[in-house]
């Protein structure tokens, strides 16, 4: 806690010197964060790593139905959702990643990339080595993160209220023990089970559409009336009868 306030601190401290000096060319010196730094502000046109980086922070915002590719190209489809970004959290929506897009992101994130809200512990009570999947252990734990910043991204939207994940990764052994599908998506890593809490659970289907997820499945569809799934499989299925979808 500790730790996350003196990053926003350092994080509002570099918005301000910003603010005075009236130019910033890149994210640069004075970053806020041990787990990525951003060295130049990336805009449309832009390409490599660093722009992987902020797409997998933004991927959360592509606009209904949307899902945002993450390929290292700042194209129009990033800029729209860094221009979603940065209107979700009061900055200037110009679709520029620069210092105070950065600065957010920093505040969001926690040491190990993770959004502040979210763990990898909490999306994978299965193993602690992310390993029995069906990909590498290094692919489920990326899948696990991207799928970290769009709950962020859809919590958020949903007032900053707890989403609760009940189930994430789980490793072939994991998954027949639950009586999981032998195609479920959670042995890849990029899926979540929610439970009600603040919200309903068609509640979260229904938001769930506006955050870059292409499965979505809910109450009314057959096993899954006690939560609401959302993973990010290849071809868009959405089914919550009781939920309008």
């Amino acid at each position: 806690m500790l730790r996350r306030t003196a990053r926003l601190l350092l994080s509002i401290v570099m918005l301000m010197v910003a603010g005075l000096t009236g130019v910033v060319a890149t994210a640069g010196a004075a970053q806020a964060d041990d787990c990525y730094t951003w060295s130049r502000t990336l805009s449309q046109g832009a390409s490599g790593a660093d722009v992987t980086q902020l797409q997998i922070r933004v991927a959360g915002y592509p606009g209904y139905g949307g899902v945002l590719a993450i390929d290292g190209a700042y194209g129009p489809a990033t800029t729209a959702a860094v221009k979603r970004f940065q209107s979700a959290y009061g900055l200037a929506a110009d679709g520029v990643a620069g210092p105070a897009t950065f600065s957010k992101i920093y505040a969001l994130q926690d040491s190990d990339c993770t959004p502040a809200h979210f763990s990898y512990a909490e999306l994978n009570d299965c193993n602690s080595t992310w390993s029995g999947g069906a990909v590498s252990a290094t692919t489920a734990k990326s899948n696990a993160l991207r799928t970290m910043w769009k709950l962020q991204a859809m919590r958020h939207a949903l007032g900053d209220q707890p989403i609760t994940v009940t189930s994430g990764f789980r490793s072939y052994a994991c998954n027949d023990a639950v009586g999981g599908s032998s195609s479920s998506r959670h042995l890849y890593g990029d899926a979540a089970d929610l439970g009600a809490g603040p919200h309903s659970l068609c509640k979260l289907a229904q938001q769930a559409r506006y955050h870059g997820f292409n499965g979505i499945l809910g109450p009314g569809y057959p096993g899954h009336n006690d939560h609401t799934h959302v993973d990010h499989r290849s071809s868009r299925y959405w089914s919550a009868p009781s939920c309008g979808i």
